[in-house]
Order: C-alpha cells, then sequence, then structure tokens
C-alpha cells in the first residue's frame, strides 16, 4: 500500500510521471480538496472529493482495489480503482503542495473498515456522510432470535464509482425494535481489483461441504473486464464476518451471462433453490431464471427454466435492463407464495398457492422506494413482515425506507410505511 500525504494550500499540484510525462496525480484546492488519480485501465482519473480548509492535513491511501481520501483523520471520500496507477514515488511534483510518499504495509481484516462498528445508533445515522444506501436485502435467521438483518449496498457517487461500474459493497446493520440498530463490519467488500461491483443478493442458511450450518451471502460480481458475472458466495458462522469462498459460476447456456445478477437463494422441498435476473437469449425476454441444486455448492446448479419472463427486450442494452426483473425476493406466508421483483426500480409481487407457478400479478406497485426486499420481524410474540427499499437523491441511491405487510384473506397484501424515526415502530 502506498500512502501520500500533504498540508493543503491554496492551488494545484500535478504529478508527471517522468518516464513518458502522462499525467499521474492533480491535487487542487479552491475551497474544496480534489484528488486525481491515473491509471492505465482508463483515460479518465478517479475522483476523491473532501471538505477542507487551508492548514489541514490529508493523505491518499492507495492499493490495488481501494483508494481512501482523508483530511485530518477523517474518512472523506473512497473509490475502487483497477490497472496500474501511474503514480510512483519516482513521480515529481510541480506546485506548491508538499507531498510525501509513504510505503504502508497492508493491513489484515477485510480491506473495508473505516472504524469500530457503531452500536444503538438511530435508522437516520446508518447513513454515513457521503455514503448512500442502494439496494436492500433483509434477512432474518429462522433459527435465530428473530434479528433483523439488513444489508444493503454501499454506495458513494450515486453508481459511478469505478468508472460506472458502481464498486458497491454489501454494509450489514440488525435491529430487534427498527428504533435502534447495530453497525457489524462490512459483509462483503471488494477486494479484487477485478471485481465491478458486488452486485445485490440474499443469505440464505446451510451447510458447508463438512456439514455444518453456516449462512452464504449470494451475490454477482460485475466484472471489470465485461466478461460473464461470476455467480458466487461469502460465507460466516456467526452472520457477523464472511470469507469469500472464490468460487463461482456462469449463467448457464440459454441466458445472458453478462448481466445475470441479483440470486435469490432458498431452500425447499429437499433442495436449494436460486433465482437470478437475466435475460433469455432465444427471444431476448428478461427473466428470472430458476436453479436448482442438491448441495449449498458454486458447482452443480441445473436450469429448471425462467419462472416469469417480461416483455421482449430485443433492443437497446437499456431496453433489456428495463424488461429484466430485478432484486427477486420470495416468501410464504400463511397459505400462499409470494415473488417479489422490481421492473424500472419499482417494486411488484405476485402471489399464489402453488410455489413456483399460477400466479397472480396485482398491479399495485409496493409503496417502499426502489427494489424493495423483505424479511421478517419478531416482536412481542408476533412475526412481522417488513420490506426495506431506497430513496434515489441525485441518482442512484439514497436513504433507507421501509413499509410493512399485511396479508388479505384472498392472498393480497397492504402495505403500510414505516417512518424510520426514534418511536417504536
Amino acid at each position: 500500500m502506498l500512502n501520500i500525504g500533504f498540508v493543503i494550500e491554496k492551488g494545484k499540484s500535478a504529478a508527471v510521471q517522468p518516464e513518458n510525462g502522462h499525467p499521474a496525480c492533480e491535487i487542487a484546492y479552491d475551497g474544496k480538496l480534489t484528488v486525481s488519480l491515473f491509471f492505465d485501465f482508463c483515460d479518465r482519473p478517479l475522483v476523491l472529493c473532501g471538505v477542507a480548509k487551508p492548514g489541514d492535513s490529508a493523505e491518499v491511501r492507495i492499493r490495488p482495489y481501494r483508494l481512501e481520501l482523508y483530511v485530518n483523520g477523517s474518512l472523506c471520500d473512497e473509490e475502487w480503482p483497477c490497472g496500474q496507477p501511474f503514480l510512483v514515488p519516482s513521480c515529481v511534483f510541480e506546485g506548491n503542495i508538499k507531498v510525501i510518499f509513504e510505503d504502508v504495509p497492508e493491513t489484515a481484516g477485510s480491506g473495508c473498515e473505516t472504524g469500530c462498528p457503531r452500536k444503538g445508533i438511530s435508522a437516520g445515522e446508518i447513513r454515513k456522510t457521503g455514503v448512500n444506501i442502494g439496494d436492500c436485502m433483509p434477512y432474518t435467521d429462522p433459527e435465530g432470535d428473530g434479528t433483523y438483518h439488513l444489508f444493503y449496498l454501499y454506495d458513494r457517487h450515486h453508481h459511478c464509482s469505478k468508472w460506472g461500474f458502481g464498486a458497491h459493497q454489501w454494509a450489514h446493520v440488525s435491529t430487534k425494535d427498527f428504533v435502534t440498530w447495530d453497525e457489524h463490519p462490512t459483509a462483503v467488500p471488494i477486494t479484487e481489483e477485478w471485481e465491478g461491483s458486488i452486485c445485490t443478493g440474499s443469505v440464505c442458511r446451510g451447510q458447508d461441504g463438512n456439514g455444518k450450518d453456516a449462512y452464504f451471502a449470494w451475490y454477482a460480481v460485475r466484472m471489470t473486464d465485461l466478461s460473464p458475472a461470476r455467480i458466487t458466495y461469502a460465507r460466516s458462522y456467526d452472520l457477523e464476518r464472511f470469507e469469500k469462498s472464490m468460487e463461482w459460476f456462469c449463467m448457464p447456456e440459454g441466458y445472458e451471462p453478462t448481466t445475470a445478477r441479483d440470486p435469490k437463494v432458498f431452500f425447499a422441498d429437499g433442495k436449494y433453490h436460486m433465482f437470478v435476473t437475466t435475460t433469455r437469449v432465444r427471444d431476448g425476454k428478461g427473466c428470472l431464471a430458476h436453479l436448482v441444486n442438491g448441495r449449498m455448492s458454486a458447482e452443480g446448479w441445473k436450469d429448471e427454466g425462467a419462472i416469469r419472463t417480461f416483455g421482449d427486450a430485443s433492443g437497446s442494452d437499456e431496453m433489456r435492463r428495463n424488461n429484466q426483473p430485478e432484486c427477486p425476493d420470495y416468501f410464504r406466508m400463511g397459505d400462499y407464495y409470494y415473488l417479489v421483483f422490481g421492473l424500472g426500480g419499482k417494486g411488484y409481487y405476485a402471489y399464489s398457492k402453488e410455489p413456483y407457478g399460477a400466479w397472480t400479478f396485482p398491479r399495485e406497485i409496493i409503496p417502499c422506494g426502489n427494489v424493495p426486499k423483505s424479511a421478517s420481524l419478531s416482536m412481542e410474540g408476533k412475526s412481522r413482515r417488513i420490506f426495506c427499499g431506497f430513496i434515489c437523491e441525485e441518482g442512484y441511491a439514497g436513504s433507507l425506507c421501509a413499509a410493512e405487510a399485511f396479508q388479505l384473506p384472498d392472498g393480497k397484501l397492504r402495505f403500510e410505511k414505516l417512518e424510520l424515526g426514534n418511536d417504536r415502530v
């Protein structure tokens, strides 16, 4: 890991590679600190910004998969690079900012810890300064104490990080009452430069290869080389610390593999099921592919066909994305099964008394922001089905929102928005 440190002054400093004169780093201050770093992956630099004033000390930490900007010891901004930086200690800085290079050994851990996890915070405090809440992935351990675990996509720059790949990671908080929340270590961080983004997915309890109970966080990796997305998992034995398996598979023949994402994994009928957002090749229809496996592994997934298709998206890439049902969710409530998905960001659901078909599709939009998903919350002996989604602010991602679902006698759901304040819900 390479660090550069400097004291902020008015003006601009540019680092130039002596060998070829390629821009390597530009540091500017005009009331706001801006640091631009250049890599051979892309002509455009990655830009880090922070609030600062003259005389403040600043530091940029550079590692192969992560950049951090600190001002007076506080984290201000992050980016996630790919390729080789042009900035090396032999670079010559011009201007009035003195830069100090320092070789710092890589620290242990996930590489994505920005301080000690906070306990007893409010819903409003979950979102840190400069951070946006993206796709939500609630989970309740079926054999646990009823705690509601919320995994969500940690977003900076409204999906524009890492040259537009997104560079999302899984953050993790939990609550027992929707009033106070506990923060947990980052569940699935970016730790490899080829990881363009850790996409949305789901958590499922299952058994590892040795027959030991564990938690599996399934997700797809958006690849920086635009190769087929890797569907993979991270495993945890305490729902606190996850370790990437580094095992993966790509979508079977017949499905568009590059945009495949959002695996929803659950156990039923003696096997594991996975719904995946993708497009069916033969007709260009966006769909939820249905895969099954007899064990919790990256190997052995068999195609059961699409559980649901949407429209003919044979046109542009944008049309194809808009017709792909995103972020699927699936659960049973009483005598009914529910399939949840997003179209154009809006949440919809279908219900049936059969587990995988004969769906009834209400036209109602789930009133819970973008791509809402749900889990149960156990309070005072009662199980409540609560959805979480996000509200966009100036682009992708923003603030957290929630709604509770109530089942009607005919299987339809009624929703009530929840205020995420200091009052008990």
